[in-house]
């Protein structure tokens, strides 16, 4: 029952609301999208919804565990290449810039639904274990609060090698709850900015939601980073749904080397805040992505598409609009000079 409270993470002050009023997003007692959004689900829809979500399994989730590669200190920390990153499913990234090891959304539990009476299994096992190879975290990056990306069980496995976070504004809360010095927490409101190691660090928008519990949605912001040094430029789209926020990503701080795009879990009746695949083949165009990796799938079944569906609609949309893309397997290294544009996963 301890843990089960822990999972909420931290709780709302006074203090805190006062401090989060001061931004320009946050409207009417809460964080605001840039425009207009929601979910089209009744309450009639709710139990058919369920039902998929826990028993309907058939081609949403894969046949047997998706293997995850051992990981390779030595290879992820040599100095021979600008950048370099591995994926884990999912939003999970760990990447090596500018000689720090940067860690990006670290949900690496086994189970998305850790408040829920069933659970959303993760598609690969034993993830937590990866971490004892980990080597020290220079800064953790957190795109926003749900479950699926911030995760107290991955956290308090990380907290004894990560030097720094950086986090979307109101999300703080939960990590100084779960035993994180204050002191190494770095909040960010859209378009805020920062240098890091001859880095600089841009917290981007997004069209999506917050909050862990039933009291909380839209509590804390959530969003996209983006990473500009002297010679390289990397985005992490985040959530969320498509919009003309893209194009103003682009123009601000594009074009960029790179694009991590959020590309699965989508549903006719929450579009507004996951992108469909093709929205995201058009999201990395409108953003000036010169090579975009899909995201946000292989780790969860959170929708009802079968699991090899964003992933296979991105290849084809991305081949038809020219866009060069990438697709590593889990676990397995990646530098930006190499691409792998075959499928690994089954085509249906």
């Amino acid at each position: 029952m301890k843990n089960f409270r822990k999972q909420f993470g931290g709780q709302l002050t006074d203090t805190l609301i006062k401090r989060y009023g001061q931004s320009e997003n946050w409207k009417e007692g809460k964080f605001q999208n840039l425009v207009d959004t929601g979910m089209s689900i009744s309450f009639w829809d709710i139990p058919k919804l369920l039902y998929r979500q826990f028993t309907d399994k058939e081609k949403r989730e894969p046949a047997t565990p998706l293997p995850i590669a051992p990981f390779n200190k030595e290879s992820f920390l040599r100095e021979d290449s600008d950048f370099n990153c591995i994926w884990y499913g999912h939003s999970a990234l760990l990447m090596r810039m500018k000689a720090k090891t940067i860690i990006i959304d670290p949900m690496l539990g086994a189970n998305a639904s850790p408040i829920a009476p069933f659970k959303t299994k993760r598609f690969s096992e034993n993830t937590l274990a990866v971490i004892d190879d980990f080597p020290e975290i220079d800064l953790m990056l957190l795109s926003h609060d749900h479950y699926d990306h911030l995760d107290y069980d991955s956290i308090q496995k990380l907290k004894n090698k990560t030097k720094k976070y950086y986090v979307a504004l109101g999300v703080k809360r939960h990590l100084v709850a779960w035993g994180i010095a204050p002191g190494l927490i770095t909040e960010f409101d859209w378009w805020d900015d920062t240098t890091y190691a001859d880095i600089q660090i841009t917290f981007t928008p997004s069209r999506h939601f917050s909050g862990r519990g039933l009291t909380d949605r839209a509590k804390s912001l959530w969003g996209g980073w983006a990473f500009k040094s002297e010679n390289l430029s990397i985005w992490f789209s985040g959530d969320g749904g498509y919009g003309e926020h893209f194009k103003t990503i682009g123009k601000k701080l594009g074009p960029f080397d790179f694009g991590f795009m959020e590309a699965g879990q989508y549903n006719e009746k929450w579009r507004q805040i996951h992108m469909f695949p093709e929205e995201s083949v058009q999201a990395a165009l409108d953003a000036q992505v010169k090579k975009a990796m899909p995201v946000h799938w292989a780790g969860f079944a959170l929708a009802q598409h079968d699991w090899t569906e964003p992933a296979t609609i991105f290849k084809n949309t991305a081949k038809e609009k020219g866009l060069e893309v990438t697709f590593p397997k889990l676990g397995e290294p990646y530098r930006l000079s190499e691409t792998q544009s075959e499928a690994w996963w089954p085509i249906r």
